[in-house]
């Protein structure tokens, strides 16, 4: 029995639908997609499309969570994409994809803090004059989440579900605004299928499919969920559905609050680009206390996200913890709370170190207080994204494989037809983003980064698979447990923290 599924421990049964769905919502930071991704993607693509290619992102992630969903009921492990490719491709292939997740997830979960420690540097400047480095509130940060991360997991269901609800009230106000005040007129252009044959959708597909990045960590919390054959999968179809029609009517409202000719007629200028288009509207329309409400919640948003991912990743470090993939002591979950301490103690050091080495890079910096989100932010969470595709697109065809063996009584769509129609979907957008990484990082031409930052993703499978092989043969008993979770029975690990 497994350390998160013991009821000694006191997780077991704690997550139902909504908390899950909430988690999963959390990690995609609804403001911080239609403040910040949104408004980017339009600024620059030059594409009205972005809300059309919400909607088609969601229809191709729908389509990847029924054989994904279909798997999640049979296997239940708080290492998720690794079970399901060892499961589903072999253990070694399964190993690979654990790196794969691990430098993913950790990626987009500090690349945050870059943007983050940005936005409460500039709210503490220009509301009381203070000259605040863009770090020192991102280490208070770490602390913060670090606490909620070593508490059960539905102290972060509760909190989260308090900050993404505000959210959705602030954006749907500025929808209702946005609607009854176009700034051209009103047009159903960016919603159009027809918009998808407009130049420049290859990137806007490539921009929004970050915002979906978090959709599929529903399977993270299996083994602490009350139903999880039926909670997971509820709960993924619940999220994405929910986040690609808020995404699709958001978005819509901000190309009418832009304009569709001044989108694609390139009149968008340097310094209203990306988030100031959506607040320099709302200061015009609604007034400057609801942008100060608003500023608030987008860094609440990105708290949440924070706390999102960090989850993630302690999850995955107990997974493979547990299985003795990674040393067996951070497998330790907390006794009486049932969190995994010892993997959310190891991602607090780990964004611990990164920030302070991009902080220390920064001084001095010619790029000032936006030094932050143009390295740590944008260098680390599309280096996520691109992992988070790699990965799904590998889930996609572990479902193929794990019940080609053994169809369980599951119809072809879910273990054949979806699957096979999302892994081509994508692996196409895997592409795309491999082809536009360097519009991803804002840069005229590739450079070192646009090849350095996908490697730190792609390298480690490789190294995972190979290490998987050589566990096979030095540690058959390991070899055996990789991505089985507790089904080789495992003693419990707790600690009196």
């Amino acid at each position: 029995m497994s350390a998160l599924t013991d009821p000694a421990v006191g997780t077991r049964g704690t997550l139902g639908v909504a908390s899950i769905t909430v988690m999963i919502i959390a990690a995609s930071a609804p403001l911080t997609v239609i403040a910040g991704g949104a408004t980017t993607a339009f600024s620059v693509t030059g594409s009205d499309a972005v809300p059309i290619g919400y909607v088609v992102l969601a229809l191709a992630l729908a389509v990847f969570a029924i054989g994904y969903a279909a798997m999640s009921r049979y296997i239940t492990n708080a290492g998720a994409f690794y079970a399901y490719a060892a499961q589903g491709l072999g253990r070694p292939v399964g190993v690979g994809a654990a790196l794969i997740a691990l430098v993913a997830y950790n990626c987009m979960q500090i690349g945050i803090y870059g943007m983050f420690g940005f936005q409460v540097s500039m709210l503490l400047a220009e509301k009381f004059g203070w000259d605040v480095p863009w770090w020192v509130p991102v280490l208070g940060c770490i602390a913060v989440v670090g606490v909620m991360g070593v508490h059960r997991v539905d102290l972060s269901a509760k909190v989260l579900g308090i900050i993404v609800a505000l959210e959705f009230a602030v954006v749907l106000v500025f929808d209702v605004v946005a609607f009854a005040n176009p700034a051209e007129g009103f047009t159903a252009q960016p919603i159009s299928p027809a918009a998808l044959f407009t130049p420049g959708i290859g990137a806007v597909l490539v921009f929004g499919i970050a915002a979906f990045m978090g959709f599929e960590s529903g399977a993270i919390y299996g083994e602490e969920a009350r139903d999880p054959k039926r909670t997971v999968a509820r709960a993924t179809f619940s999220a994405v559905l929910i986040i690609g029609a808020f995404y699709a009517l958001s978005s819509w409202a901000l190309a009418l609050a832009i304009g569709t000719d001044k989108i694609t007629g390139g009149g968008i200028s340097r310094d209203e680009a990306g988030p100031p288009l959506f607040f320099n509207f709302i200061a015009q329309r609604i007034g400057v206390l609801f942008v100060d409400i608003t500023s608030l919640l987008f860094i609440t948003s990105l708290f949440a996200a924070l706390v999102a991912f960090h989850n993630a990743v302690a999850r995955y470090i107990f997974s493979l913890a547990r299985e003795q993939v990674l040393p067996r002591p951070l497998s330790a979950v907390r006794s009486g709370q049932g969190a995994p301490w010892a993997g959310s103690v190891t991602q607090t050091l780990l964004a611990l170190a990164v920030v302070m080495v991009f902080a220390i890079a920064g001084s001095g910096s010619e790029l000032g207080p936006l030094f932050p989100v143009v390295t740590l932010f944008s260098w680390l969470t599309n280096t996520g994204a691109l992992g988070l595709v790699l990965l799904m697109a590998l889930v996609a065809v572990s479902v193929i494989g794990y019940f080609r063996r053994d169809a369980r009584g599951v119809g072809i769509m879910a273990r054949l037809v979806a699957p096979l129609i999302s892994a081509i979907l994508l692996g196409l957008i895997l592409l795309l983003i491999l082809m536009n990484f360097n519009v991803l990082l804002d840069q005229a031409e590739p450079g070192l980064t646009t090849f350095l930052l996908p490697a730190l993703v792609i390298l480690p499978g490789v190294i995972g698979v190979a290490w998987g092989v050589w566990l096979r043969g030095a540690r058959p008993a390991v070899y055996a447990r990789v991505g089985h979770g507790a089904e080789p029975a495992t003693e419990v690990v707790a600690t009196r923290f």
